[in-house]
């Protein structure tokens, strides 16, 4: 019988490095060589490895790291009938005194890591839920930038002796500054360049807000994010997005890990010494979600604005919502009392909020896409 190969693909901007090990083998992985980054390149030359090997082309099973490159190598090769897998750099395993890196080696190493079966795969979202993604990660972006520009504009006035007037950046603070007089006019122009600024990040935040509702109503986990409204349309597809299909989790633990909002621990013996959280896997989705919890400071209830975006949503998940909200405001309340740092009670919320969001994924079941099906981890 024919046995597979085993591809180890080093993956960087400029070449890929490949290298082969033969299944059931103890011998050490082969180089083959380097070739072109682009997904055309890398398909040419694996075919010709094949050829060279005497395999079939979709006999080949393929692995590369994580990183600024993205997923579209691993959809071109799943395409195509190849087994591919992408693995977390993190959790690839590095000998101390391993001192010496190059493009050879690493390849060498993830054809043998992967004949072993030692490497840890991440979760490949269809190109569609990408899309998505990129265009809340530019809203993100859009409003970090908005928030730096009034930050500058504050600092500006404040460095020159000005107290603005009214709510920061309510109606009355930008009429009090649009018709602010400076003694200089040079920094009357600067004051101008700041307003102009703030208000095309204004218009930035709200076109891309407003892709965003579009895309929702042609998305395949609209259901789910509807059922998740309970934090704003925005913070749901956000939310998704990021984490993809939850299904993939058996337990909600394993979904507070990968966010890295579990403690860090560095126990031996009768001594258990547990450290800051570990701050792992997913940071943009870790943000949203210890900023969602926050509004669980609040007293629970089922506010105007809650039972309408609640509409058309069924029993179940509405006793969910109302469960996660009782639950949760409870949760910070008792630590609190407990004198526990503000900063520790949010994370601690946020934590179990994974665990709700991780049960509404598997309350809903039948309702979530059928593509997520064939991008779950092997």
């Amino acid at each position: 019988m024919n046995k597979s190969y085993y591809i180890g693909l080093d993956v960087h901007s400029e070449k890929n490095a490949i290298a082969h090990a033969l299944e059931g083998s103890r011998e050490e992985a082969t180089y083959y060589g380097s070739c072109g980054a682009s997904v055309p390149n890398t398909e040419v030359t694996l075919r010709r490895l094949a050829k060279k090997l005497g395999v079939p082309f979709k006999e080949l099973k393929v692995c590369y790291e994580a990183g600024p490159t993205g997923f579209v190598l691993a959809r071109r090769l799943i395409h195509l009938g190849l087994e591919c897998i992408v693995i977390a750099p993190t959790k690839t395993e590095r000998k101390p005194g391993e001192k010496v890196r190059t493009d050879r080696r690493d390849a060498k190493k993830l054809a043998k890591l992967l004949r072993n079966g030692d490497l840890t795969p991440v979760y490949i979202p269809p190109a569609s839920d990408e899309a998505v993604r990129d265009v809340c990660r530019a809203r993100t972006d859009a409003v970090d930038d908005l928030t730096r520009t009034k930050q500058r504009l504050k600092a500006f006035l404040l460095r020159n002796g000005y107290r603005p007037q009214g709510a920061n950046w309510s109606q009355k603070h930008m009429r009090y500054l649009r018709e602010l007089v400076l003694a200089d006019g040079n920094q009357k122009i600067v004051l101008e360049e700041y307003l102009q600024a703030i208000d095309t990040g204004i218009e930035r935040v709200a076109r891309l807000e407003a892709k965003m509702f579009e895309l929702l109503e042609g998305w395949e986990w609209k259901e789910v994010a509807d059922a998740l409204k309970g934090f704003q349309v925005v913070a749901a597809m956000i939310t998704i997005s990021e984490l993809g299909d939850l299904t993939r989790f058996k337990h909600p633990r394993q979904l507070m890990g990968f966010l890295g909002l579990v403690p860090s621990e560095d126990s031996t013996g009768t001594r258990r010494r547990q450290g800051a959280i570990t701050k792992c896997g997913n940071s943009h989705a870790r943000w949203l979600l210890i900023e969602s919890a926050q509004a669980y400071r609040n007293t629970p209830k089922v506010s105007a604005k809650l039972s309408k975006r609640q509409e058309g949503q069924s029993g179940a998940v509405k006793a969910l919502s109302w469960r996660a909200q009782d639950r949760l405001s409870g949760r910070y309340r008792r630590l609190k009392l407990r004198g526990k740092r503000e900063n520790k009670v949010i994370v601690a919320v946020a934590r179990e909020l994974c665990a709700f969001i991780w049960e509404l994924h598997q309350l809903m079941g039948d309702d979530l896409p059928a593509s997520t099906q064939t991008h779950r981890n092997p």
